[in-house]
């Protein structure tokens, strides 16, 4: 099979799937995959065969001046400019690079940070797409500061998610113009689930007691499996 694995971020975004995909390739099937290129040589010291730079440096992002002094009071406006143009940097770069890359993939597997990004491209290719969370970003109660009661913790994850859907919503749009796809009126993540995307949960239950619990029996994109043992590649069909 042919993978085209983009993930964007710091090395601890890269690494988790730098492991998959090392993995694959070991097991004789084609990984193309792409990365920011402060991480480039990261990838190819793994063993990885096939690695192409990925959007903005992600160590300029880090650097970034959305990031500074941000416990000061700032004009709002501002911030939510900042904050847009730091959520949606690189994003056609990154949509140019996948697509070239993603010529005749059997899936395009991502990360969590600018999935969005990677499921459009997978959607015009018309090719199966799968996140890779390495990290529980679903609606729980476990990785917040402060413990919420459970009927609390929905409607603010919806909230996030909306706020944050709407700072994407431009680029998002934008991206999918230009891959010919329509207009999305429904959150990515919605999309994503009525894509029939895969979310491939890897992480030890060790370290979110009680998770797969909270998760039982409901629909979320896959949550049932979201806290396995220690992670592992399931062989690909």
């Amino acid at each position: 099979m042919k993978f085209a694995v983009a993930v964007h971020g710091t090395r601890a975004d890269i690494e988790p799937a730098a492991a998959v995909a090392c993995e694959l390739q070991r097991r004789g099937h084609e990984v193309n995959m792409a990365v920011p290129p402060s991480l480039v040589e990261f990838a190819e010291s793994a063993g990885l065969l096939s690695v192409d730079s990925y959007g903005p440096d992600s160590q300029q992002q880090l650097e970034a001046e959305v990031f500074h002094d941000w416990f000061k009071l700032r004009n709002p406006i501002k911030v939510l400019r900042q904050a847009r143009e730091y959520l949606t940097n690189g994003w056609a770069e990154m949509s140019e690079a996948l697509t070239k890359l993603a010529v005749g993939a059997d899936l395009i597997p991502s990360g969590t940070t600018y999935q969005e990004v990677a499921a459009n491209v997978a959607e015009a290719r018309g090719a199966p797409f799968a996140a890779l969370h390495y990290f529980p970003v679903k609606a729980n109660n476990h990785i917040l500061p402060v413990r919420l009661p459970q009927g609390l913790i929905e409607p603010l994850w919806s909230v996030a998610e909306w706020s944050h859907w709407r700072l994407l919503k431009p680029a998002y749009d934008e991206q999918r113009q230009g891959l010919g796809l329509p207009e999305s009126r429904i959150r990515a993540v919605r999309r994503l689930v009525d894509y029939g995307a895969l979310e491939i949960q890897a992480y030890d239950k060790v370290f979110f007691p009680g998770l797969e619990e909270q998760w039982a029996g409901r629909d979320l994109w896959s949550a049932r499996n979201a806290c396995g043992s220690a992670p592992r590649v399931v062989s690909p069909p």
